[in-house]
């Protein structure tokens, strides 16, 4: 079965955020016994402090951060939303395991939620307009917990209100050549209603691609068979085990784009402009809601859809704590996860809160006994309004530009920490494997026998290296959580980082009560990770990647890891779109030289830091170097690159939409000119893609020269 969601369309908090007052400042100490910066220092990583971090780190502590954390819903600018921005606070400021300084900023963005007066509703209408079945406006109370005042109905943020009514489509996914299929069989879809499944394309993709055909409402679902392995009855499923009750439904945003609708480029702060709502673009089209699978099999015929949402102004916070470098204030580790949850959220997100505050504890409790202070500043990160479209992280991404691409060493994303208790998986882009790899190997795999969490990992996922052999592969990072706009719109190395399933056990897309009522705490506790020895590998595994990237005197980031990828995007690009590009007078003979001089020039960067790491350098000399290692990702952007697009300017990560993987620009647009003549515009787009990606090229690889060098 598969299950049908309709949009949602709501007015959005509003974050301001003051992080500048805090960043700005970080070059300066602020109290007496602050350390005074020293360039010339030569503090290191210290693996006693590792060790005393990972061995401190308390999976009983996670498990009861977990229960305070999704102990009632939180959705985004709620009164519990703003009760954790306070747990928050009172946590980083604790004078026994605080950090240096915690503060909250708040702005005002626009965010979507259903009407409590008149609540979304999907009814099985007769001939004669009479109600023959009404579809659940909300999901079974199995534990509880579903129930309460403060549980949202299901509904899609951001979908247009309507009422639209008419006979019921299947439509598959609800992509493109769906519909297309449907009119090829002869199906009018003119003023229907289609009820697709979740998965194939984006929610809000649904919804637009209907409309382009006539279709007047969309109804999305979940399928048991994606989610569920097939499992479907009560007896089967929540409370008596992991997978979807019957009426359980999956929430979401149906905005196509990420940071606050009415201000994009800039921080939702008083004195921005604001879009009229009138203009602005990446809403649902046409009414749409989410249903259970349940629901989803007694929709027959006539079928009327009542969507209520509304728009609104609302305020949301991002919460930000400060470690201070001793020695380089002025470069940032950033880690970060959101807070808000669609209901209570215990995995989504706040499987990734819980971790965070027992990171944030450990490493402060060693802060404030004077025993460990970090090379480089770190920055703790509770981001607002997600769930909405990456709102809370977009917009301090917008406020800070300039700070954080200057500044910023890497990102780390922690949000849901545990899908399941099987494996470790890291999204991140290539630079960020070597200190991926040197975690892990140190580490402990939760569970019987003796494996390192890097073992255990490479048995699970794994890819075969020219370079490397053997090794655990890394996912590449789309725009699923909050890393999204660190890496499309700055530029900044970035990683994902989360304990997941066996993929040869389950068949399902994403654990399966995900954006329902039913994901909470005696759920992650019963059938997840009981024992959160997953929670706590993950929370090691983080720990140990922060420390070595903040105290580390060399930036443990291998740019030459690069060179892999583009190689093996520049062999897609020759065998698979070399005789088209060829038919039409392309070539790619300056890609194969920028490929080339890229990997020269990160080679040759490589071994300059190996003579140096061999002797005793100077200090300045090394902050050159991982300058260099830091800013080899903001190379690769080009805010001009993909017009079409919001936020995304990375060429290399961009969406790809072409069935070729090589770099997305190039596949994207030889999709789109395949079938056209030569001298098109389709064609002439690329050409100018190519040159868009050979220039990033070539200045990444000027990047990597030593710095003298032009």
């Amino acid at each position: 079965m598969q299950w049908t969601k309709v949009l949602g369309l709501g007015l959005g908090a509003a974050a301001l955020l003051g992080l500048g007052i805090i960043l700005g400042h970080f070059a300066i100490p602020k109290k007496a016994n602050s350390p005074a910066p020293s360039i010339s220092a030569p503090q290191d990583l210290d693996l006693e402090i590792l060790e005393t971090v990972m061995g401190q780190l308390d999976a009983h502590r996670i498990r009861e951060n977990l229960r305070e954390l999704s102990r009632e819903p939180h959705l985004a600018s709620s009164p519990r939303d703003e009760d954790l921005v306070q747990l928050l606070l009172q946590r980083w400021k604790d004078p026994e395991s605080g950090l240096d300084s915690a503060e909250a900023f708040t702005y005002e963005v626009l965010l979507s939620f259903p009407s409590q007066e008149q609540p979304n509703v999907v009814d099985i209408v007769g001939p004669t307009g009479d109600i023959i079945h009404s579809c659940h406006r909300t999901e079974e109370n199995v534990t509880g917990e579903q129930g309460g005042p403060d549980v949202i109905q299901p509904y899609a943020a951001y979908a247009p209100s309507g009422n639209p009514q008419g006979l019921l489509v299947y439509a598959n996914h609800g992509t493109e050549d769906d519909f297309k299929e449907l009119q090829t069989q002869g199906i009018k879809l003119e003023g229907t209603i289609a009820l697709t499944r979740y998965g194939g394309v984006g929610r809000g993709d649904k919804a637009v691609n209907a409309a382009k055909h006539g279709v007047a409402g969309v109804l999305v679902y979940t399928d048991p068979a994606d989610i569920n392995d097939g499992l479907s009855s009560p007896s089967e499923t929540f409370p008596n085990s992991w997978y979807l009750p019957p009426s359980g439904v999956e929430r979401g945003s149906y905005y196509k784009y990420f940071g606050d609708p009415l201000t994009p480029y800039l921080p939702a702060i008083p004195s921005s402009f604001r879009l009229d709502l009138a203009n602005i673009s990446g809403f649902p089209p046409i009414p749409t809601q989410p249903i259970g699978f349940q629901d989803a099999r007694d929709l027959l015929c006539q079928v009327n859809v009542s969507v209520y949402n509304r728009l609104e102004l609302r305020n949301s916070s991002n919460v930000l704590g400060i470690i201070r470098g001793a020695v380089e204030p002025d470069r940032y580790v950033l880690y970060g996860n959101h807070r808000d949850s669609w209901v209570h959220g215990a995995v989504d997100p706040s499987s990734g809160t819980a971790v965070l505050l027992e990171l944030s504890r450990v490493l402060g409790t060693l802060l404030k006994k004077g025993t460990w202070r970090p090379r480089r500043s770190i920055v703790f990160a509770s981001w607002g309004a997600e769930e909405f479209g990456l709102i809370g992280s977009t917009e301090f991404t917008e406020e800070f530009f300039n700070k954080l691409q200057e500044r910023t060493v890497a990102y780390i994303n922690v949000d849901i920490a545990v899908f399941a208790n099987a494996t470790l998986r890291v999204q991140g882009t290539p630079p960020v494997q070597s200190v991926v790899f040197s975690a892990t190997k140190e580490i402990r795999s939760p569970g019987p026998g003796d494996l390192s969490i890097y073992d255990n990992w490479i048995r699970y996922f794994n890819r075969s290296s020219p370079v490397y052999g053997l090794v655990p592969s890394l996912g590449s990072l789309g725009a699923g959580s909050d890393y999204a706009p660190f890496i499309h719109f700055l530029g900044i190395s970035s990683m994902d980082i989360a304990y997941t399933y066996d993929r040869s056990k389950t068949s399902a897309r994403i654990y399966p009560t995900y954006h329902t009522a039913f994901d909470t705490f005696d759920y992650v506790d019963k059938f997840l990770d009981p024992g959160f020895s997953s929670h706590q590998a993950v929370a090691r595994t983080a720990g140990s990647i922060i420390l070595r990237l903040s105290d580390s005197f060399f930036l443990p980031l291998k740019v030459s890891d690069y060179s892999e990828t583009l190689r093996s995007f520049l062999q897609a690009a020759q065998q698979d779109l070399g005789a088209l590009l060829e038919q039409h007078s392309i070539s790619l003979g300056p890609l194969v030289t920028a490929v080339e001089k890229f990997e020269a020039e990160a080679a040759a960067l490589g071994q300059r830091i190996s003579m140096l790491q061999k002797g005793s350098p100077d200090p300045l000399q090394v902050r050159m170097l991982n300058d260099q290692l830091m800013l080899l990702e903001r190379s690769f952007l080009n805010p001009r690159a993909f017009p079409e697009e919001r936020y995304y300017s990375h060429v290399l990560w961009a969406a790809r939409t072409g069935s070729v993987a090589t770099f997305p620009g190039l596949s994207n647009a030889c999709s789109r000119a395949n079938d056209t003549a030569s001298g098109s515009e389709a064609w002439a787009e690329v050409q100018r893609q190519l040159s868009i990606v050979v220039t990033a090229l070539e200045g990444a690889a000027a990047t990597l020269r030593p710095v003298a060098d032009l």
